[in-house]
């Protein structure tokens, strides 16, 4: 029998779909109109953590440096308080294979996929998660198929995602592009369907369980080096599951007091699904058109149950301009001698004006770099914006529009933190969950307790936005 390939009924299947291709019956953690038991599905779905450490290491994954950046940290110094000025260190991510975190993430959900037998892996991503995966099922002798949305209708592309399409198919990878809309989920369910290849989402399990021995390793390398655990992780957010990953291996690494810090790129006013807007923008990952939806209904996700959950972990989320981190970016490679890609440079740029409020005597992490290189340059991405009629000129980086201009600041004493009212995501979140599951009439007490979980607040809070619905 012919299977029906159009849209409607593709969508009407993915539940199907989705469970073969990841092998996990997500409705077995499921109860009650809203709740899920998160915990055991990390725990039966996932591995320990001593086994994804063994696992990363097999493909050289993991166990990057921890280098303290005196020079960016002398520099906050000359603009803080007297007696502020935190030491900021980094975590240099960009030592793994593909250059990136997501190495993590990418070796174990392939790890997973040849052990039990699948013959390739897909994944739909215009990040530095396609190259990770590519990279990882080269090493695991797998197929591996990236779906991306590159371009926007005039079929013009970023030099990022473009440069990332690159090192995809650099990896023996079979890169599908698509233009930005609709299709990229549909021609994800069709090919998993067709190849019967295991769904490497950023979003599994498997993923966010790799992201673990980072904020692990955080934890292990500062108390040998420094003695004590840092007081503040900052964390590049998009999707959740960078923050996520990392908080839960601090807290699998004890580490209580370290407060958890999102970072994203204030991208206010763009849609990531518009044609007219996906090339007005400079940053691919690490902005709010990602970090706020994803944190206020993490279900969007292409798989049933998203593993990353940010708003069970962030202590605190701050937003920074485009030129800002281009600025800081530039900083880095001057400074310190490390030339990083600017998306993961958004932690930097959030923790240099961060360290500025706290005292002399405590410490800060930058969670990850990225590699640079080609259209991950912030030349080739700045001369981009100029083609596409986005001005381009220094001042007061508040004065920046995204979409219409972007400034770098005059001097490093003008970046600014701009603070994402964590109460306001808490209420989406709740209110999203109602609605989105179709929940009528009072919320049951398991529900009420699993939002509290959700949103890392309490039950009285959760009755009170309740209340207020």
């Amino acid at each position: 029998m012919t299977l029906d390939m159009s849209y409607e009924a593709v969508m009407s299947r993915k539940n199907e779909i989705m469970k073969k291709a990841i092998g996990i019956d997500y409705t077995g953690f499921e109860s009650g109109g809203i709740s899920f038991d998160y915990e055991r599905m990390m725990k039966e779905a996932g591995y320990s953590l001593d086994e994804i450490q063994d696992i990363q290491g097999e493909t050289g994954v993991g166990n990057t440096p921890l280098l303290e950046l005196k020079n960016i940290t002398a520099l906050a110094r000359k603009y803080a308080p007297k007696g502020k000025g935190a030491r900021i260190f980094v975590k240099d991510e960009a030592s793994n294979p593909s250059g990136s975190f997501k190495a993590r993430r990418a070796a174990t959900a392939v790890y997973h996929a040849k052990k039990h037998g699948y013959k390739g892996v897909i994944a739909a991503t215009s990040g530095n998660y396609g190259a990770a995966v590519a990279s990882q099922a080269a090493m695991h002798g797998l197929e591996c198929i990236i779906i991306q949305e590159c371009y926007d209708s005039r079929m013009i592309g970023q030099p990022e995602i473009l440069e990332k399409q690159r090192a995809c198919e650099a990896y023996g990878a079979e890169v599908v592009q698509l233009t930005v809309g609709p299709e990229l989920f549909y021609t994800f369910l069709c090919l998993l369907e067709e190849t019967g290849y295991f769904n490497a989402s950023l979003y599994t399990p498997f993923g966010i369980a790799g992201v673990e021995t980072l904020g692990y390793e955080i934890a292990q390398q500062f108390r040998d080096r420094i003695g004590s655990d840092p007081d503040a992780v900052v964390v590049t957010n998009a999707g959740g599951g960078n923050l996520t990953g990392t908080a839960r291996g601090l807290i699998k690494a004890k580490s209580e007091g370290t407060r958890v810090v999102g970072a994203s790129v204030d991208l206010s006013g763009l849609h990531m699904a518009s044609d007219h807007d996906f090339n007005r923008k400079s940053f691919t990952t690490g902005h709010t058109g990602f970090g706020i939806p994803f944190a206020t209904w993490p279900d969007r996700a292409d798989v049933p149950r998203n593993a990353a959950r940010p708003l069970r972990y962030m202590d605190r989320y701050l937003l920074v301009k485009q030129g800002e981190v281009f600025y800081m970016t530039e900083a880095l490679a001057v400074l310190e001698g490390l030339e990083r890609g600017p998306a993961g440079n958004t932690s930097l740029t959030a923790a240099f004006v961060l360290a500025q409020e706290m005292d002399m005597d405590q410490t800060i992490v930058v969670q990850e770099t990225e590699y640079t290189g080609a259209g991950k340059h912030p030349m080739p991405q700045i001369s981009f914006a100029k083609q596409n009629g986005i001005e381009v000129l220094f001042g007061d980086p508040d004065s920046e529009v995204p979409g219409k201009n972007i400034v770098f600041p005059d001097d490093p004493g003008s970046i600014k933190l701009r603070e994402f009212d964590l109460e306001k995501a808490r209420r989406s979140y709740i209110r999203n969950s109602v609605s989105k599951c179709g929940v009528t009439g009072e919320v049951s007490a398991e529900d009420v307790s699993f939002l509290a979980a959700e949103t890392k607040t309490d039950e009285g809070y959760v009755r009170s936005v309740l209340a207020d619905l």
